[in-house]
């Protein structure tokens, strides 16, 4: 970073006279309404993505041009030498005069593009103007060691020398010091953190804070306040620390407010806080922007000469520090306020990068649509390297005021329609014809389509001169209709999709609802034989196939409602013993399916009783630990006055160290071999009934899925992992792939 050179000369003493005795009060107006029209697109863009923010505009009344001119003087602002003569004085004596070792004095544009507001209104670039007065609600601990990030300050305990080479080691971290220097001098801590990452870089080992200059051992400068521009070897350091030392012959009790000699760490931080805080921040200067461009003052009296550094791009680098703090502890959507500067006969538009070539461009006033598939990224600059500054969608329209001819890549100058400025990738902009579309009508002999079926959608251009003109075809939801580029429609499953043609130029469009219909093929029941105690009730469930059927609607009916009754939802009453069948048919398709109903005696608590942990729903138990799945185990869970006997799906009576799965029934039997209750076992995951949870089941549900096998009865509940009471489908194929690969266990 390099800082200002204040030139106290007799030349220079009549000019700040002379500017001293004219008033440039300056204004400060909050919200965006408050801000001319070219700044406002940028604001309300980051509005709309940061609804916390506040922005405040700081009306300098000053010229644009008489502010460029007393920035653009020589040696006020640098830039390094490595850079490309468009950043730089070219001037006859004056080109590539080292200020300092490796800075140059910049060129005319590269001041006007630093100070331009409007070229920094990006999510990244902001932060120059954030206000940066202390705030006990965003400024943390967590937030200043983010920023530290990737430097040796970074979770570090402070240690330092005296001036006799002592080591002293605290038990603060930088952190800390920072945190407790921001409280003291009421400045931004965050700030406070960035500015020193930016003026001693990563390493603890920088002079200004090594402690080891000879001369200015056990001194230290944070910040390098007072390190001016200098030819000797290192003679901005030891300027910076020669003002750690004695504030080169401030008073008494100046020294005193900014805790001058900075003789440890904490006092440096500390103290060159305060300095920051008193001699920029509190006197108007509150944001990086203003105390590097010194255009406003609270007390008045001249301008331009009160500025913290000389690199005309510290402002810009600031920012992105600042940035990168806020993104990474998560408080970019805190209440930010940002204070922004506003000149008199200011530029039409942003201020052109100095790396940009007007030659690379050739004017221009074209209408361009994005043709692309989703959005187009508008970019501060003609490259990827640029920052974003919004995105448009496809096909919206533009104005390309300026078409890239560079090599290589092509990008486009262009204007929103919002009034925002950037740059796109040629590649990605059409131009709108001069006789655009007008109207689209769509017409199709059906809107209704079946699964499977595909219809041709007729479309109709007006008006005529533009029928060759390209359009696009959008469906709402392609899963369930989908639409090719001449507009064929392919019904996929059931349900409505809406069919837009769009016209890629501009923004008239049609649209139609097509409905896909699924007919009825199949239909099972998620039960086939069915025990049911008195007084009992248990829901049959319909299962059609193909799953998304569009016709679902079925009546269910008993033959004998003094035994069984059923409502039209499924809903089965057991109301006396005695054994009955449940009928149900589909209204499409007139399937017709039945389900044997046997009502048993109520059996009471202290006859039959289930453990707590198991679900007992008519005639089906599940809930089990599938860990414990042996026929002993499960009949350890039933407390009976009655005989357990289990058996397999398969009928075979199961041995109590052998394994019950989905399918197996437990009979409750009394001494006389008679039935009193069966129950069909469910493990969830289990399809096959071998009472584990594999590929197996795997390949058996998906099967299913793709009727190709079907499953039945309590073997399609057990596949509906999700427990929705519905068909399985591939989402409970997942649930037991992530069973199998142990990263979540089936609820049973």
């Amino acid at each position: 970073m390099k800082y200002i050179k204040i030139y106290i000369t007799a030349v220079f003493f009549l000019i700040i006279i002379a500017i001293s005795n004219i008033n440039y009060a300056a204004d400060r107006k909050e919200g965006i309404e408050n801000f001319p029209d070219s700044y406002k697109p940028y604001l309300y863009e980051l509005q709309k993505k940061h609804p916390n923010w506040s922005f405040t505009a700081l009306y300098t009344n000053l010229d644009w041009k008489y502010v460029i001119d007393n920035e653009n003087v020589f040696g006020k602002n640098l830039v390094p030498k490595s850079y490309s003569d468009r950043w730089k004085n070219t001037k006859p004596g004056e080109y590539n005069v080292e200020i300092d070792a490796g800075w140059v004095d910049s060129s005319r544009r590269a001041v006007e593009y630093a100070m331009d507001p409007r070229n920094f209104l990006n999510e990244v670039r902001i932060f120059q103007f954030e206000g940066l007065s202390y705030s006990e609600t965003t400024n943390n601990i967590t937030g200043i060691e983010k920023i530290l990030y990737g430097t040796e300050f970074y979770n570090r305990i402070v240690d330092y020398l005296d001036s006799n080479g002592n080591k002293i080691t605290m038990t603060s971290k930088y952190s800390d010091l920072i945190l407790s220097a921001g409280k003291t001098s009421r400045v931004n801590s965050f700030h406070l953190a960035s500015r020193i990452k930016q003026e001693v870089g990563p390493f603890l080992s920088h002079s200004s804070i090594s402690g080891t200059v000879e001369g200015f051992k056990g001194l230290y400068n944070f910040y390098n306040i007072g390190a001016t521009s200098s030819s000797e070897p290192m003679g901005a350091i030891k300027n910076g620390l020669q003002y750690a030392k004695d504030g080169k012959g401030a008073s008494a009790e100046t020294k005193a407010k900014y805790l001058i000699p900075w003789n440890t760490k904490e006092r440096a931080i500390t103290g060159g806080g305060i300095f920051i805080g008193s001699s920029y921040i509190h006197l108007g200067q509150d944001t990086v922007y203003l105390q590097k461009f010194h255009v406003t003052s609270n007390t008045g009296g001249e301008l331009f000469w009160h500025q913290y550094m000389t690199n005309v791009l510290a402002p810009y680098s600031e920012s992105k520090l600042t940035y990168n703090g806020y993104s990474n502890t998560g408080l970019l959507n805190d209440s930010i306020e940002f204070i922004i500067p506003v000149y008199n006969n200011m530029p039409s538009t942003p201020t052109e990068n100095p790396n940009i070539l007007e030659s690379d461009f050739t004017n221009d006033n074209t209408k361009v649509y994005a043709d692309v598939n989703t959005t187009l990224n508008i970019r501060t600059g003609p490259s990827t390297s640029y920052e974003s500054l919004t995105l448009v969608d496809k096909n919206e329209v533009m104005t390309r005021i300026a078409k890239g001819k560079q090599s290589g890549e092509l990008w486009d100058k262009v204007k929103l329609s919002n009034g925002m400025v950037g740059y796109a990738f040629q590649s990605y902009l059409k131009e709108v014809p001069e006789k655009q579309i007008e109207q689209i009508n769509l017409s199709i002999d059906n809107t209704t389509i079946n699964k499977g079926e595909t219809k041709k959608l007729n479309v109709e251009i007006l008006p005529e001169e533009a029928r060759d003109h390209e359009v696009e075809y959008i469906s709402s939801d392609s899963k369930i209709a989908s639409v090719d580029s001449t507009g064929n429609i392919l019904g996929i499953t059931s349900g409505k999709a809406t069919i837009t043609v769009k016209a890629k130029e501009n923004n008239v469009s049609n649209s139609i609802e097509i409905q896909v219909y699924s007919k009825v093929q199949d239909m099972d029941l998620n039960v086939e034989n069915l025990n049911i105690q008195k007084g009992d009730t248990f829901i049959v469930s319909p299962i059609f196939y193909p799953s998304d059927a569009s016709n679902q609607n079925v009546t269910f009916s008993s033959e004998n409602e003094s035994v069984v009754k059923i409502d039209n939802t499924g809903l089965i009453t057991a109301i006396n013993e005695g054994s009955t069948k449940i009928i149900v048919k589909s209204q499409e398709g007139n399937i017709t399916k039945e389900i044997t109903v046997t009502v048993l005696p109520k059996l009471q608590d202290d006859e039959l009783k289930f453990s707590d942990e198991l679900r007992v729903e008519g005639n089906e138990v599940s809930g089990f630990d599938i860990s414990k799945l042996k026929v002993s185990e499960i009949k350890d869970k039933i407390n009976t006055i009655y005989n357990i006997e289990i058996y397999n799906s398969k009928g075979e009576l199961l041995e109590d160290n052998k394994f019950a799965g989905t399918g197996s029934i437990i009979k409750i039997v009394d001494e006389n071999n008679l039935v009193k209750m069966e129950y069909k076992i469910i493990i969830y995951g289990d399809v096959n009934g071998d009472a584990k949870i594999n590929s197996v089941d795997l390949l058996v549900l998906q099967r299913h899925i793709l009727e190709v096998e079907k499953l039945h009865d309590v073997f399609i509940k057990a596949g509906n992992i999700n427990k929705n009471g519905k068909n399985p489908t591939s989402l409970d194929l997942l649930l037991i792939q992530r069973h199998i690969l142990g990263l979540k266990s089936i609820e049973q």
